[in-house]
């Protein structure tokens, strides 16, 4: 798995869905500041991003709007139009909204995706506030627009199974095209020989006892050389991005497996369970049975 592959994994919980709106002018959609990330493309019609500390952003069809930090923000179809909550369906992967008039119509469709918020990644915190993608660009995210669009319009047998697929699939596309549209951070990590062959084996190989010379070596560069480069792009020195991601993953363990906890501990580059028990509770400020339970339960 990929870097980037390996970071939505880690950080997504739940399943993702959408829904499919059909809207007349007037009208306008709020969505409440919260845990769940937005993706919105615009089928028909033409639409307005409102969002607070910025200008109105017009959006038209084929245009994707990203919202990744879970801000709150409104579609409209001009401003000053009034707006209901929107609310999703918990239970199915894809939801209906409808609101009758007389008025243009406005078709979109909006996916949202949970992240965990408590130890959110830094490719994520270096995301802006909204991500705008205009229509003709990158051929692969209009690719997947177009699956999502094929199966909304003409659903058939296995339509449900594959809706939260193409939904992460257009996750994953609009972040590859804003990835590759910039050259600072995250993007510039994933871009960068060196650093990225360092990530590939923090990511795949945490349960190594990894130092900075090894992780050098792996970089083909001098560990002085290595430690500057990789804290001035990450944002943090090697060893402390690598116990980060240890935990992270120890925590996406906790939640989704029944493994013992010896067996996690293990996973995640610690010799006993009381080593990686006093990590975890530095990271997390509970055991990991604590954790474990209460995720468990939530679900």
């Amino acid at each position: 798995m990929d870097v980037l592959s390996d970071v939505l994994v880690a950080m997504r919980t739940g399943r993702p869905g959408a829904a499919h709106t059909s809207t007349h002018a007037p009208w306008g959609v709020r969505f409440h500041r919260g845990q769940a990330a937005g993706c919105h493309v615009v089928l028909a019609g033409a639409c307005w991003f409102l969002s607070e500390g910025n200008e109105p952003v017009a959006l038209h069809v084929g245009d994707v709007l990203f919202t990744p930090h879970g801000d709150g923000y409104a579609l409209v179809d001009a401003p000053g139009s009034p707006t209901v909550d929107f609310e999703a369906a918990p239970a199915a992967p894809l939801d209906e909204m409808r609101i009758a008039g007389a008025g243009v119509v406005t078709e979109l469709l909006c996916a949202h995706y949970l992240f965990d918020a408590t130890r959110k990644h830094p490719l994520l915190t270096d995301l802006p506030g909204y991500i705008h993608i205009p229509a003709g660009g990158h051929p692969s995210l209009r690719a997947a627009v177009d699956l999502l669009i094929t199966e909304l319009a003409e659903p058939r047998a296995g339509t449900e199974a594959a809706l939260p697929a193409l939904i992460d699939m257009l996750l994953l596309y609009v972040l590859r095209s804003w990835l590759e549209d910039h050259d600072s951070g995250w993007a510039s990590a994933l871009r960068d020989p060196a650093i990225s062959a360092a990530l590939r084996e923090i990511h795949h190989h945490p349960e190594k006892p990894w130092t900075v010379v090894d992780l050098a070596g792996v970089a083909g560069l001098s560990r002085a050389a290595f430690a500057k480069r990789f804290t001035t792009i990450i944002g943090q020195p090697p060893l402390a991005y690598l116990t980060w991601w240890r935990m992270t993953t120890a925590a996406r363990l906790l939640r989704e497996s029944d493994a013992p906890l010896r067996t996690v501990a293990a996973r995640c580059g610690y010799a006993s369970e009381y080593a990686f028990g006093k990590a975890f509770k530095r990271a997390y400020e509970v055991s990991p049975g604590s954790y474990r339970s209460a995720r468990q339960g939530a679900a």
